[in-house]
């Protein structure tokens, strides 16, 4: 099981954020995830093409480590790093605090001069779009309730 890299002792941010992709790109973040990102050298990229994601750089290294590394399915490992690459960008938070996306992955997602959601989940900032966001909410509206049962046995509270 992964566990949760979080390179600082930053608290990490809770919740969801609206936030925008202004005209040239740049995503306006806000002040609790500016806090957490502040400082960190960020790689700046999508997997998917749909979910844009903001690492900071220890947590990227570690996901070239697994790719790097991984011997059951090496196609698949270069695969995901190609898609980084291809929408990648080494980033970092500017005096306004904005991160600048680049202009492939911003194109790809339709984000330009357009309000997005922020999360954070396992040490990386999500980025959704609007028609991803209302997939990602419609799925868990629908599964959360067994999700629900399964994690009290579990322990969650």
């Amino acid at each position: 099981m992964q566990t949760e890299v979080n390179p600082s002792p930053k608290p990490t941010p809770l919740g969801m954020y609206p936030a925008r992709v202004d005209d040239k790109g740049r995503l306006k973040l806000p002040v609790d995830i500016e806090e957490f990102l502040k400082g960190e050298r960020l790689f700046v990229t999508s997997l998917d093409g749909r979910v844009g994601r903001i690492y900071p750089l220890p947590v990227w290294q570690e996901n070239e480590k697994i790719l790097f590394n991984d011997v059951d399915d090496p196609e698949g490992a270069e695969d995901l790093h190609m898609m980084a690459d291809k929408y990648g960008s080494a980033a970092q938070v500017d005096p306004q605090g904005r991160v600048l996306l680049s202009p492939v992955l911003r194109r790809k997602m339709g984000v330009e001069n357009q309000p997005v959601q922020l999360r954070h989940y396992q040490g990386v900032i999500h980025i959704y779009n609007a028609e991803t966001y209302d997939e990602k909410e419609r799925r868990a509206e629908v599964n959360a309730p067994d999700a629900l049962k399964t994690f009290r046995r579990k322990g969650i509270k």
